[in-house]
C-alpha cells in the first residue's frame, strides 16, 4: 500500500493522476447543493429542490468515484 501526504492533491497511477483534493471538492459541493435543496423545499420550490438534489448526487458520486479508484489502487493517506 502506497502511503501519501494529505497535502498531496494528486498522486501518479499506472493509469493516470487522482486528484484527492477534487474528491474533497466534490463533497462540498454535495453538502451545500444537499443544503440548498432544503431550502428550497422550505420555500416551496419543489422543481428547485429537486435540481438541487440531483446535483448533489451527481457531486457525492464524483467523489465516490475518486475514492473508489483511489482505494483500488492502493492508495492511502498519511495522518
Amino acid at each position: 500500500m502506497r502511503t501519501v501526504s494529505i497535502m498531496s492533491s494528486s498522486h501518479e497511477t499506472g493509469t493516470g493522476q487522482i486528484d484527492l483534493e477534487e474528491a474533497g471538492r466534490q463533497l462540498e459541493m454535495a453538502a451545500h447543493e444537499a443544503r440548498v435543496a432544503v431550502t428550497c423545499l422550505g420555500l416551496g420550490e419543489i422543481d428547485d429542490a429537486h435540481t438541487h438534489a440531483i446535483l448533489a448526487r451527481a457531486a457525492a458520486e464524483g467523489a465516490q468515484n475518486l475514492l473508489q479508484v483511489a482505494v483500488a489502487t492502493g492508495l492511502a493517506i498519511a495522518t
